[in-house]
């Protein structure tokens, strides 16, 4: 897997994940899994598309659950040919929709996979509708666990704060805890 920054990678084609994906948990994994697999069938280039700090963390402050590196790590066990790291600050978040939807273009994007709450660009101005319009947008579905709760980082900090650590091993999905900081 290869990693670059923003605005730094033009492909021929390519099949795109986009998300904050902190934690990397269950639902992240699976609709990165499928962008994956849709680069396959097509035989291009699949891409994920993440931020550092997760927006969140940088508007709200919240709570990190895997730094940028143990995110990686991650992604590339999920057999992703490039991943995009955006350092998310200020003039990142100043940045209008159009400029978001130029550096996807550059990626000659057949399909964009994301969650059903995916905004982007200053103000959350840019949404699934607007990316549509250029691209072919894939919503992917929020994923529950056993006992059909939405899975997501949210929730996932909400339990560790609870010690609930058996609930958060299972929504990751990992054999070990290690890539919780704690």
């Amino acid at each position: 897997m290869r990693v670059m920054n923003d605005n730094e990678l033009s492909l021929p084609a390519s099949v795109v994940s986009i998300g904050a994906f902190d934690g990397l948990h269950k639902g992240h994994q699976t609709l990165i899994k499928q962008a994956v697999r849709r680069a396959h069938e097509l035989e291009i280039p699949s891409v994920v598309y993440t931020f550092d700090p997760p927006p969140r963390a940088y508007f709200q402050n919240q709570r990190v659950l895997t730094s940028i590196d143990e995110k990686l790590a991650l992604i590339e066990k999920l057999n992703v040919d490039y991943t995009i790291v955006a350092n998310f600050d200020q003039h990142y978040a100043s940045k209008p929709p159009a400029d978001f939807i130029a550096e996807l273009s550059r990626l000659n994007t057949r399909e964009i996979w994301v969650g059903s709450d995916f905004h982007f660009g200053k103000g959350k101005q840019g949404n699934i509708e607007l990316l549509s319009n250029y691209f072919t947008v894939n919503i992917h579905p929020f994923i529950t666990c056993e006992q059909g709760e939405k899975i997501s980082s949210t929730r996932i900090r909400e339990l560790l704060q609870n010690n609930d650590w058996l609930k958060v091993y299972q929504l990751l999905g990992r054999n070990n805890l290690e890539t919780i900081d704690i």
